[in-house]
């Protein structure tokens, strides 16, 4: 990681949160966004590499080292956007640039959707929209969350019995990483516990959604969103096959090698999305 990185903490008075910074303090501003599970290490390949930026890479709520909601909160994507505003308003950035990956742009697209003038361009990686449902499914769906709320209170966070263990768990998680991939996040991800080590992120963070967006209302944040957007698709990730939805996005998009983690897994994938950035905001 670069040595210009900064560690910095936002209390934000509902939660206190986490955070990297990167790049001059001219630059300009731009909050970056995590993938689910992931932490702020998630840009400590691409944030050095960006030019003419200032980037607060947040560990979100319930990741990384920043705090867990209180009991009885739950995660949804509308508390995070009211996280980002707040972060925002405390370090007086009345307009900025969201760089978000995976969860972190679905996060962006409904935050620039909804408060259009505040942000200033997109730089989304491999996510746009969170997975949609349909009227017909929403009784079964929170029926479904509420039973798997009750069953976590018996549930127990896996320990690891070495560092090792613990990495070698997030190589082979849902979505595979690569082993550099997952020692940088395993740097503000596991955590000392009795008989070996345990991820800190929030167990809540695995709870099924009580409720989805319809495929309408998902693409209205698209349809609000005025400012310049570029979307990198990985070829081995998320986004690539859903050919559909790409062609309907008013975004410029760019697709690279890669899998859906290529901004971290390693440097070639690092370098090839910073370049693609560094054109988008007219800094190559």
């Amino acid at each position: 990681m670069s040595a210009q990185v900064e560690e910095i903490r936002l209390n934000l008075g509902h939660i206190e949160l986490a955070a990297h910074l990167f790049g001059p303090e001219d630059g300009e501003p731009v909050i970056a966004l995590h993938g689910w599970l992931d932490n702020a290490n998630s840009f400590a390949r691409l944030a050095p590499l960006l030019r003419g930026l200032r980037i607060v890479a947040l560990d979100l709520a319930g990741h990384g080292y920043s705090e867990h909601r209180p009991a009885g909160a739950s995660y949804a994507l509308a508390d995070y956007a009211h996280d980002v505003v707040r972060v925002a308003e405390q370090l007086g950035w009345q307009r900025f640039g969201l760089l978000g990956h995976s969860l972190g742009a679905i996060i962006s697209v409904q935050l620039a959707g909804a408060l259009p003038t505040r942000v200033s361009r997109l730089l989304l990686i491999d996510g746009v929209l969170p997975p949609t449902g349909t009227e017909q499914d929403a009784a079964q769906r929170l029926g479904m969350a509420l039973q798997a709320q009750l069953r976590l209170d018996s549930k127990r966070k896996s320990i690891y019995p070495s560092l090792e263990q613990g990495i070698e768990a997030r190589m082979k998680g849902m979505v595979a990483v690569s082993r550099e991939a997952a020692e940088l996040l395993a740097q503000r991800g596991l955590i000392p516990v009795p008989g070996g080590y345990s991820w800190r992120s929030d167990s809540r963070l695995t709870l099924p959604s009580p409720a989805r967006l319809s495929e309408a209302q998902a693409m209205a944040f698209v349809q609000h969103i005025e400012c310049p957007t570029c979307l990198v698709v990985a070829a081995d990730g998320m986004l690539a096959r859903h050919t559909a939805l790409l062609e309907q996005l008013p975004f410029e998009q760019v697709r690279l090698p890669g899998g859906h983690h290529l901004h971290l897994n390693d440097e070639q994938g690092a370098t090839l999305v910073a370049d693609c950035i560094n054109r988008f905001c007219g800094f190559s």
